[in-house]
């Protein structure tokens, strides 16, 4: 039997990683987008003679009106648009931030400390015929002692200077593979568009400080050039000032316009922020960029593209790729009408805001508020007596359930598009709860109720699936959702993101074990056709386990499948905490001892699994490329140590980086005890509780398993684990009080642990009937 079992394991484990690469060539229209996104590799939109880059710090789709800033909606008319997000080091990326990540198309920061938002000074020499004259920056210079290089190095995003002005040459300060091997020729007006187009030491080759009484020339002069129109006022300054401010930049953006060469591609972006994180607006007019929606393989989102996509996206135009950079080539689909479109561009940075600015409320209501149920029921239902025993238990379920599927309610919320409304934050939280009630609901009166993990396993299927379809069609459900994707911290927009992982992982390992579960009790009772006395009781035992195996390893392939997958969930951290987690349960559930050698295999096998995707992404791009298939590169490569060097260091920020995430390792460590001690730290209910449902210990240590790996192995440290426990928490409480604490004499008949490992199964102590 346990032979048989492993094989079970270990085909479902290869199974794991043939299915994805089937389910992933089986969905060609995002894999080709994806792959045609690489940079230095055909796009649907050709090469141009010239591009303007034209930089309007602040610039938002609320800023632009046919009647206030004509030329900006013309060319949105007759254009592409979409929104932008500002990828640098902080959330908040000042004008300068988003100047240096152009400039080396990696995250950049111009100032060590938060909130010094100066350009740094640009000096130049006297102008020529053209209007422009070679130009330094002095503090991008490393010989300088406060110089933009050593500001950036303990970041470890590992920008190279230079490479949008095609200037750095130099393999010591970066990769050779991300060394451009060209000279080009570009034009900077403005301090800002200096900053972009500026080589590691600080020169410029063409810079004029505006553009002048005839900029005709000045713009015919290179191939690229790059245009810094200043930044809007603040919003809080008074929408007069900045409606004058954006009239008069669509005035020079007309000028541009009018003056540039016949087939330049002009670009209008509002690169950094001016007071606080937005997402901002971005307009691509020329050859190629008729009337459609912004699209880009780094984001998989309709409309919105990445600072750090300008870069490789400029080079492919010119015929000058670098294939290597981190973003991805802008491309255009089809639209509605303008005003439908902007209208949904204006909702991605409303529900953004809504995000940033109820997040830790929301959290901080939840945990209260879950917290305060539970402390309530204990209070005011104590006693032994019948009847109050059948309130209590019937009190933690409600609670229990009730609060496990919030985080379900919130991923339905977006199913309307709540951002474009007038109160959206109202309209949100409001949805959100009614489809937790709604989850709650099916969850407790559905026919799984009387079973002691039914109700909990509804609510861990339901919120594992929904993330899981999410995530295969897009991971629009995530976006600035409280356990979903954030969009202004630039770090992921599709896939698993940190905060979904938790309830994703702790969902499915109660599904998986339910599902064990319902298997387990339906083959331990004697078919109608079938008398007791015609199997063994070791036959019949062996056939249900075979059964639980198959029920809890189909339930474990499907979540794993929708993580690991490039194409869809792509979370690298979520497989490896996971796969071991699926293979603790359904050891237990195949009755394999546990042993050294067995424990180290299975620590290791998430990442030999993540590890074949990666592989298998990279090698044959059609499966999805995504950042895991990235980073096999940058490993091939040998620059796979910086990103290392900033996960490791993002993980342990991690456990300060709120008021509460440093108490979730006390958390982790005291459940760990409880899991292994029961008895010893006197938890009577949770150890009859184990006693009785001979699944539950190994349920909860997958749970704490994958908490624990989630917390190692992703970038979002102790965060993932926090946000396991909103769901993981109350579910535990609900199993553990309806098999510890049976009220109904209809409850499904279930086997003890000590049964469990006896000849045969019998009914456990407690619940005849």
């Amino acid at each position: 039997m346990k032979s048989w079992a492993a094989r079970v394991i270990g085909v479902g484990c290869a199974a794991l990683v043939g299915i994805g690469g089937a389910a992933a060539l089986a969905a060609p229209a995002q894999a080709a987008t994806t792959a045609n996104a690489r940079v230095g590799t055909p796009a649907t939109v050709g090469q141009a003679s010239h591009v303007i880059l034209i930089g309007i710090s602040g610039l938002d789709w609320t800023d632009i009106s046919k009647a206030q800033t004509p030329t900006l909606w013309q060319l949105a008319e007759h254009g592409s648009v979409g929104s932008l997000v500002d990828s640098a080091v902080r959330t908040f990326a000042c004008p300068a931030d988003a100047w240096l990540t152009v400039n080396s198309g990696a995250r950049a920061s111009a100032a060590e400390k938060p909130g010094a938002c100066t350009l740094p000074p640009v000096v130049g020499s006297a102008a020529g015929a053209s209007g422009a004259a070679p130009a330094t920056v002095p503090a991008m210079n490393s010989a300088v002692g406060n110089s933009i290089e050593k500001i950036n190095t303990p970041y470890s995003y590992g920008p190279c200077w230079g490479v949008l002005a095609g200037t750095n040459a130099s393999a010591a300060t970066c990769p050779p593979q991300t060394t451009v091997p060209y000279s080009g020729c570009a034009t900077a007006i403005g301090p800002g568009a200096a900053l972009a187009l500026s080589s590691p030491a600080g020169d410029v080759q063409n810079y004029a400080a505006d553009l002048g009484g005839s900029p005709r020339s000045l713009l015919a002069k290179c191939p690229l050039t790059v245009v810094d129109l200043g930044s809007l006022p603040a919003s809080g300054s008074g929408s007069s000032a900045r409606a004058v401010a954006a009239g008069a930049a669509s005035r020079q953006v007309a000028r541009i316009v009018a003056a540039a060469p016949a087939g330049t591609i002009i670009v209008v972006a509002g690169l950094g922020d001016v007071a606080a994180p937005h997402v901002h607006a971005i307009i691509i007019s020329g050859p190629g960029f008729g009337p459609g929606l912004l699209k880009a393989a780094s984001t998989r989102q309709p409309g919105m593209v990445v600072s750090t996509d300008l870069t490789p996206t400029i080079l492919h135009w010119l015929g000058r790729g670098d294939g290597n950079l981190i973003g991805s080539v802008i491309q255009n689909s089809g639209r509605g009408t303008l005003t439908s479109t902007i209208t949904m561009l204006k909702a991605q940075d409303t529900a953004a805001q809504v995000y940033r600015d109820t997040l830790g409320w929301f959290f901080l209501i939840y945990g209260v508020a879950e917290g305060l149920s539970f402390g309530l029921v204990a209070l005011t239902l104590r006693g032994d007596g019948a009847e109050r025993r059948r309130r209590r238990v019937s009190a933690y379920r409600i609670v229990g359930i009730s609060g496990a599927s919030v985080p379900a309610g919130s991923f339905l919320a977006s199913l309307v598009p709540w951002g474009q409304f007038s109160h959206p934050a109202l309209v949100f939280y409001a949805l959100a709860l009614a489809w937790s009630a709604a989850v709650a609901v099916v969850a407790l009166t559905g026919p799984w109720r009387r079973d002691p993990l039914g109700s909990a396993g509804c609510v861990g299927a339901i919120t594992a699936a929904i993330i899981a379809l999410d995530v295969m069609t897009g991971s629009h459900l995530q976006l600035s959702t409280p356990f979903g994707l954030p969009v202004l911290v630039a770090g992921r927009w599709y896939g698993i993101g940190n905060n979904a992982l938790g309830p994703y992982a702790a969902g499915g390992l109660i599904a998986a074990t339910w599902a064990a579960a319902v298997a387990l009790r339906s083959g331990s009772q004697p078919s109608p056709q079938r008398s007791p006395q015609a199997s063994s009781p070791g036959s019949s035992r062996g056939n249900s386990r075979a059964r639980a195996l198959a029920a809890a390893g189909a339930v474990a392939i499907i979540v794993l499948l929708a993580c690991a997958t490039p194409a869809w969930g792509a979370k690298v951290g979520g497989t490896i905490a996971m796969t071991p987690a699926f293979l603790l349960l359904l050891a237990a559930i195949a009755g394999i001892r546990i042993t050294p050698l067995r424990v180290g295999l299975i620590a290791v096998s998430g990442l030999a699994v993540i590890t074949a995707f990666a592989v298998l992404s990279y090698i044959y791009p059609a499966v999805g490329v995504s950042d895991i298939s990235a980073f096999v590169g940058h490993v091939i490569h040998g620059s796979a140590g910086p990103i290392l060097n900033r996960k490791a260091s993002a993980n342990l920020h991690s456990v300060t980086e709120t008021w509460f995430t440093p108490v979730v390792p006390l958390v982790v460590a005291l459940s760990g005890l409880m899991i292994i001690w029961p008895e010893r730290l006197r938890l009577r209910m949770l150890a009859r509780a184990i006693d009785q449902q001979p699944l539950l210990r190994p349920l909860l240590t997958a749970i704490w398993t994958a908490g624990v790996l989630g917390w190692l192995a992703d970038d979002s440290g102790v965060s993932v684990t926090a946000a396991m426990l909103p769901l993981a928490l109350p579910l535990v409480i609900v199993i553990v009080t309806l098999t510890a604490e049976p009220v109904r004499s209809t409850a499904p008949e279930v086997h003890s642990a000590s049964d469990w490992a006896a000849s045969g199964p019998v009914q456990a102590p407690g619940r005849q009937g």
